[in-house]
């Protein structure tokens, strides 16, 4: 067997490994369970792809999105590495054929979502496969107590008994020890091993900063940081109303979010990685797989839902290892408008009732009917229709598809129906004058079957991606076509995809899952206080506060954060305040503003006190973030 090292000079060109790496990499190896909790740019994926590559057979890999395991796919491929995810497939046979390549094709890696692990068809085709390891990435996502739970997460043990010998590695940039504990019994690992690295970046400066123009403050960093930057709003609508801003201030920028479709994207991000664009202006669609290394500031102008979210999300700048800096930049008022709207917008089960009632009538889905085909969604006609708001709509389908329901995608796509309307040979004769046209008939005719006897749904972008002509071509091909009678063809555009997953039981279909959206919506609201704690805590280091949330406690300031920074500045202090300080400690567990209102002593001084008694391990700070001793 070959040298982990030598796997990853051959098809990554590096010498060495990043830490943890190869301690991971050797108790796969082994035949290990382990969770590899590294920080975002840690080279997570590594530590599955080279054992599985040193392994005999092909490596299942559990993946939440999409987008994610299609970049990764794409990565091995052009590396020679034989990988396939089971995505976006029209038709049961594409299933079946993939699967084949899977068993006797000589391939390393099936990526595929928890969901599609359900189908007992991939179940079956498992079972017949040599299968080397199991990886479960974003694994947070299997604990009730993470930040972006999925209830199918939790079926992902059915692969003990599918492939009881091979060992399984899960890997997560953000996990709390409740995380971590659920993680290791939902995927009942024997002996497992946990391999973490500190969440401390020395890079990386944290700031929080109120400011009653926050577009204004965050132009004025962007110019003097004069680098790649990635902004982080609210709304689809601020991503495009921010770009433009940028763009008239002479900044470069882009803008992504999930209403834009795959191409429209796709641009947007190859503009970004080649510095075409220095800024992109994002939701939080815009994430997972992100790999540029000169990002040097990372700002988000809204509060984030959790600091997990954030961590991730700030932990994008600095890859490089050079120092960079991420702005948390609100209003004066921005927490109570955030708290506002989460109760406004989380929807609750009577909501998702609600919600779900009127979205099977609206698509006209019968009581007791479980609908084979996917649907077209005009979310914003559906929303006015019956008079719901959208932002709270949008977040219950979300939930829905989140709980297994029912799949939301929310992109715009064009929903094309094709069929031709004359034989193949005559076919053949009217397009071989023009190149493009017969690439365009020929991509469609190998991916859809029965096309020239029925009209057919097909995916324009998996056309144009097959022909290798951008989107709007194939649209006024396919048009031309029409003109000449070769085809019928007929699209609508909508903002929305529903694939419903059960059968329609209106209340009983929620009432299944209802104790568990109620938890839900708790450990949300748990995780948004702390959030907005962070926000307005500016009394302690924001290094420590996140190692602090994540469970490590003995640590030092970074001194270069916000808070770090404005203590350094603060006056010094005698040994006479800081006993005052402690001993108003001592009595009982109280939060800087508390201390500062019942002593003498100036604020500055307070929080440079207590910064020190932290680091002299006097004090401790609580999750509510007040004081005790140690």
């Amino acid at each position: 067997m070959k040298h982990p090292i030598e796997v990853l000079e051959h098809y990554w060109g590096h010498t060495s490994f990043r830490p943890l790496q190869e301690d991971i990499i050797g108790a796969v190896l082994k035949g290990e369970d382990c969770l590899a909790l590294l920080p975002t740019g840690g080279g997570k994926s590594i530590c599955f792809q080279i054992p599985a590559l040193l392994r005999e057979g092909i490596c299942v890999v559990i993946s939440p999105l999409i987008a994610l395991m299609q970049d990764q796919v794409s990565s091995l491929n052009e590396k020679g590495i034989k990988a396939v995810a089971l995505t976006n497939l029209e038709h049961q046979n594409e299933l079946g054929r993939i699967l084949d390549n899977c068993t006797y094709g000589g391939y390393k890696f099936l990526y595929l979502s928890p969901e599609r692990l359900k189908n007992s068809e991939v179940q079956e085709r498992i079972k017949m496969m040599k299968i080397s390891m199991i990886a479960v990435d974003e694994a947070h996502c299997i604990s009730q107590w993470g930040h972006d739970f999925r209830p199918a997460y939790r079926t992902i043990n059915i692969l003990r008994d599918l492939c009881p010998t091979s060992p399984i590695i899960a890997l997560t940039a953000t996990a709390t020890k409740a995380v971590i504990d659920d993680i290791f019994e939902q995927l009942d690992f024997l002996d497992g091993k946990l391999f973490k690295t500190s969440f401390f970046r020395k890079n990386l400066s944290y700031n929080t900063l109120v400011q009653e123009d926050p577009y204004f403050k965050t132009t004025e960093l962007i110019k003097q940081y004069n680098s790649s930057a990635i902004v982080y709003v609210g709304s689809r609508r601020e991503t495009e109303q921010l770009s433009n801003t940028l763009n008239q201030e002479g900044v470069t920028s882009s803008f992504y979010h999930g209403g834009l479709s795959s191409s429209q994207r796709d641009l947007a991000y190859k503009a970004w990685m080649s510095e075409q664009r220095k800024v992109m202006v994002a939701t939080n669609a815009f994430g997972m797989g992100i790999d540029k290394g000169n990002v040097k500031l990372v700002i988000h102008l809204t509060i984030p839902e959790s600091l997990e979210n954030y961590f991730q999300e700030a932990g994008r700048a600095g890859r490089n290892q050079k120092s960079a800096s991420a702005y948390l930049i609100a209003g004066p008022n921005s927490v109570n408008t955030a708290k506002t709207r989460f109760k406004t917008f989380s929807p609750d089960v009577h909501f998702l009732k609600l919600v779900y009632k009127k979205l099977s009538s609206f698509l006209q889905v019968a009581y007791g009917e479980l609908p084979e085909q996917r649907f077209g969604l005009n979310f914003n006609n559906f929303c006015t229709v019956y008079d719901i708001s959208k932002r709270r709509t949008f977040n219950a389908l979300k939930l829905l598809d989140r709980y297994g329901i029912l799949v939301f995608e929310d992109a715009v796509r064009f929903k094309t129906s094709v069929q031709f309307l004359v034989p193949n040979t005559t076919l053949q004769q009217q397009i071989k004058s023009n190149s493009n046209t017969s690439v365009v008939v020929k991509s469609m005719l190998r991916t859809y079957e029965g096309i020239f006897d029925q009209p057919t749904t097909i995916d324009l972008e998996k056309i144009s991606n097959k022909s290798n002509l951008n989107f709007t071509s194939v649209q006024d091909i396919l048009t031309q076509l029409e003109s000449q009678q070769i085809i019928q063809y007929e699209s609508s555009k909508t903002d929305a995809q529903i694939t419903f997953l059960v059968p329609r039981e209106d209340d009983l279909t929620l009432n299944r899952v209802s104790k568990n959206i109620k938890k839900l919506r708790k450990i949300k609201q748990q995780k948004f206080d702390a959030v907005a704690s962070y926000f307005q805590n500016n009394d302690v280091c924001k290094s420590r506060q996140f190692l602090h949330y994540f469970g490590e406690i003995d640590t030092q300031s970074c001194m270069i954060c916000n808070c770090c920074r404005a203590s350094s500045r603060s006056h010094t202090f005698t040994s006479a305040e800081v006993e005052i300080i402690l001993e108003i400690i001592k009595k009982q567990p109280i939060s800087s503003r508390e201390l500062t209102d019942i002593c003498t002593i100036d604020s500055n001084k307070v929080i440079l006190i207590l910064t020190h008694l932290l680091e002299q391990n006097k004090i401790e700070l609580t999750p509510s973030n007040q004081y005790k001793t140690k």
